[in-house]
């Protein structure tokens, strides 16, 4: 058996005229926009943040993670980064992916560099092994054939049962003997000591030795070179160094190849100068039709010249080099990227992360994504102390009794007493939910073979892919995938087949020659348009289906009780919430209170018996004519009453005052499992109502950019941060110039809100302002104050 392998004959360039076609600037463009289109059909809701910090010019190394949804993610990234920039990213690609045709002739059209990979080209061992007692580097095999199957720089694969651990095969003595580089797991011994108490277990049972893959050495030589000539030339790469897509939530070792992309790049050219910029792909339900994602580029670095240096020296000083560079990116992946040890461990800081926004904050994307990392970093910290593990206990208990009554946290403060209104507004939301039906039905009718099949067959490829890895847990990273390949490939084909028997019952029914010719013609415009308004008439009846649960649970009867403890059990959660951010945060931030934004405490929600406020109000209208569901509720029964109290801090009014602001609406950051919805896409009232307020096509494209530049500004708290508001890539041309939105200046600019929040409630505004202009001006007087943590 041959010890090493080349990557299949996939050259990257173009190798005849049609290639040259194929991998031209128009056409990259052309497919650029078709992807698009694609992508933001898949997509509900797509955010770029941090996309100012794109360089315009010069080598770049995209490096993504984590990498979740197989070949979606660098469709992504490709689509953001060249509309904020105009720049292709030539993405290095599996080979064994490129032999599929559909895969191929797509990746040649993007300029994809391919890469063969080892475990691409594992092979089922004859016979088991075991390790010697003596030795843990030796290999004993029972039935084996060594010298037929391995050679040197190969290497040996163990079964999932003890990790999948992997090692470099250094000599093979023998059918029956071979020689490791290094034992597996490395020098620590974690790994040999697992395989050591398998091979017990196993012998234990009756049976000798282990299962095992070989894995032959790939030479890499002509992909690096390609890769050298490509950032020599000031071109873009993307690289996703987990080595494969997966759906854990953490991430995987990084491979040393973007290392050694980044050092061999500038140690063969002294002109050559790389950047590397971290970007992180944060998904709500990744593999879901009509999901959400967050796409945030972290700041770009310089390599270091001293590691090219070492680099150079080769030997250790490489291994070195590429070692401490990789630890580099993996630090910068890790601030661009939402990690979690364990499932258990997201769920419950996911939880915090709404129990800490009070009702009535929507936070965009950004704002629930960065909550997220924040809220992961300060348990992951703290999760050993006793307070912080009794509020664990609390909210999970909490989230059973939620998932008990059938609702959805952001649903809780919502929830009313049983009463006429709660029955008349059931009704008419099963009403309007019937009338979204109706509408959508046709398109569900034509198009559902085409969602039925994309279901079926990309489970099937889930599991089969789940079947062919080491890493996967469910196999979900490639549903998203396989479903809209499919749905490519079927829908052209389907609406061809509705044509086709438009135009035969056309001719059946006697119509004029004029009318048959143009039958087909009509029925290939009319069905995407039908499948577009099917769309979004049935995203907005999910969206009304989803908030018939409250009123249901609360017209059953016994319910109320439940209602009430699960409302007061989310008060003093998140009161409790605040009280543990107030103790641990400082701790772990400086300057933390100085630039958190205050939140108000949670309160029990009013009655429906209040006096409605008027929904004329200054602070109501914004709100309510951000959700036109919301305004026909307000309109037709009154509902004005919320579950939200509000400090003069934080809206101008006393905390005993109840908020004239309406029911909590959808919203960003509503639930993990309710998304915004798309009302101001169905009813044309309200945008109309809203006077100077921004389309809501705007704020779907634009960049918030909001947290990027949080280390310059010294914001590192775990409370809920300010959207700064940078905007990238309005335009859309190729001289468009790039606009930023900057936060107009305010009275409490610098001023920490804890302060704020501790001014005497009745006390006037010119004395308040008077104590805290002094302060201010004794901070500018006194020397330099330290600055916020970078």
């Amino acid at each position: 058996m041959s010890s090493v392998k080349k990557a299949p004959a996939l050259e990257h360039g173009p190798a005849n005229a049609f290639e040259k076609i194929l991998m031209s600037h128009p056409v990259y463009e052309a497919q650029l926009s078709f992807w698009r289109t694609v992508i933001s059909i898949f997509f509900r809701e797509i955010r770029p943040r941090g996309a100012f910090n794109i360089p315009k010019e010069g080598p770049v190394i995209f490096v993504g993670a984590p990498h979740h949804n197989q070949f979606l993610d660098p469709l992504l990234l490709s689509i953001n980064v060249h509309k904020e920039t105009r720049r292709k990213v030539n993405f290095l690609t599996a080979a064994k992916s490129l032999t599929r045709p559909e895969i191929r002739y797509f990746a040649q059209m993007m300029g994809s560099i391919p890469v063969a990979r080892a475990a691409d080209y594992a092979k089922a061992g004859k016979g088991r092994v075991s390790l010697s007692p003596e030795d843990a580097t030796l290999i004993i095999g029972h039935g084996t054939a060594f010298t037929e199957e391995f050679g040197p720089r190969s290497q040996i694969m163990l079964p999932k049962s003890v990790g999948s651990c992997l090692a470099e095969v250094a000599e093979v003595l023998s059918d029956t003997e071979l020689r490791l580089k290094k034992e597996f797991g490395g020098e620590s011994g974690k790994t040999t000591g697992r395989v050591r108490e398998k091979l017990r277990e196993v012998e234990a049972e009756g049976t000798t030795g282990l299962d095992y893959k070989t894995l032959p050495y790939v030479d890499q030589a002509d992909m690096y070179k390609t890769v050298y000539q490509e950032l020599k030339e000031g071109n873009c790469l993307g690289i996703f160094p987990e080595g494969g897509s997966h759906d854990r939530t953490d991430l995987l070792p990084l491979k040393a190849g973007v290392s050694i992309m980044a050092l061999g790049a500038m140690a063969n050219d002294p002109n050559c100068k790389v950047r590397i910029v971290p970007v992180g792909l944060s998904y709500f339900h990744p593999h879901k039709f009509r999901s959400r994602a967050v796409v945030e580029f972290g700041t770009a670095m310089d390599v270091p010249p001293e590691l090219v240096d070492m680099f150079k020296q080769g030997g250790s000083s490489k291994r070195d080099a590429v070692a401490k560079l990789l630890d580099i990116i993996y630090d910068s992946l890790k601030a661009v990227t939402v990690r979690a040890p364990d499932y258990e461990t997201l769920m419950v800081c996911q939880a915090a992360r709404r129990l800490y926004r009070s009702p009535g904050q929507n936070l965009t994307l950004g704002q629930v994504v960065e909550l997220n990392k924040r809220f992961i970093a300060g348990y992951t910290h703290f999760r050993d102390e006793p307070r912080v593990q009794a509020l664990k206990e609390k909210v999970l208990k909490y989230n059973r009794l939620v998932h008990d009554l059938g609702l959805r946290d952001h649903q809780v403060p919502g929830a009313r007493k049983s009463s006429w209104k709660t029955l008349g507004l059931l009704l008419y939301r099963v009403g309007l939910l019937s009338v979204w039906s109706v509408l959508a039905l046709p398109g569900v009718i034509i198009n559902g073979p085409i969602f039925l099949t994309a279901s079926i067959l990309s489970r099937k490829k889930a599991k089969e892919a789940l079947a062919a890895s080491v890493v996967k847990v469910e196999g979900r990273d490639v549903i998203a995938t396989w479903k809209v390949l499919i749905s490519l490939g079927l829908t052209p084909v389907l609406y061809v087949l509705y044509a086709i028997i438009a135009t035969i019952v056309a001719a059946k029914a006697g119509a004029p020659l004029r009318w048959r010719i143009w039958t087909p013609i009509l029925v290939m415009t009319a069905l995407p348009m039908i499948g577009f308004g099917a769309l979004k008439f049935g995203e907005a009846g999910m969206d009304v289906l989803k908030s018939l649960r409250p009123l249901v649970v609360a017209l059953v009867p016994g319910q109320q009780r439940s209602l009430d403890r699960a409302k007061q059990m989310r008060v003093e959660l998140s009161n409790e919430l605040i009280e543990v951010i107030n103790e641990f945060a400082p701790k772990m931030y400086r300057d933390f209170d100085r630039w958190r934004i205050l939140v108000p405490q949670a309160q029990v929600p009013p009655s429906s018996e209040a006096a409605p406020a008027s929904v004329g109000t200054v602070d109501g209208q914004a709100e309510l004519l951000t959700h036109p569901m919301t305004w026909l509720d307000e309109h037709l029964f009154g509902w004005t009453t919320s579950a939200r109290r509000g400090t003069s801090a934080w809206a101008g009014r006393g905390s005993g005052e109840a908020s004239r602001a309406p029911s909590p609406g959808p919203g960003h950051d509503s639930d993990d499992d309710h998304e915004h919805g798309d009302y101001e896409h169905v009813l044309g009232i309200v945008r109309a109502l809203a006077g100077g307020e921004r389309s809501g096509n705007r704020s779907r494209v634009g960049s918030y950019a909001d947290l990027q530049k949080m280390k310059s500004n010294g914001v590192n708290g775990m409370s809920p941060v300010e959207d700064k508001g940078k905007s990238t890539a309005l335009g859309g041309g190729e001289d468009r110039e790039t606009h930023r939105r900057q936060r107009r200046p305010t009275l409490t600019d610098g001023v920490p809100v804890v302060r704020i929040g501790s001014l005497e409630r009745g006390a006037g505004f010119d004395e308040c302002t008077r104590q805290i202009n002094g302060e201010i001006e004794e901070q500018r007087n006194s020397p330099k104050h330290e600055k916020s943590p970078q």
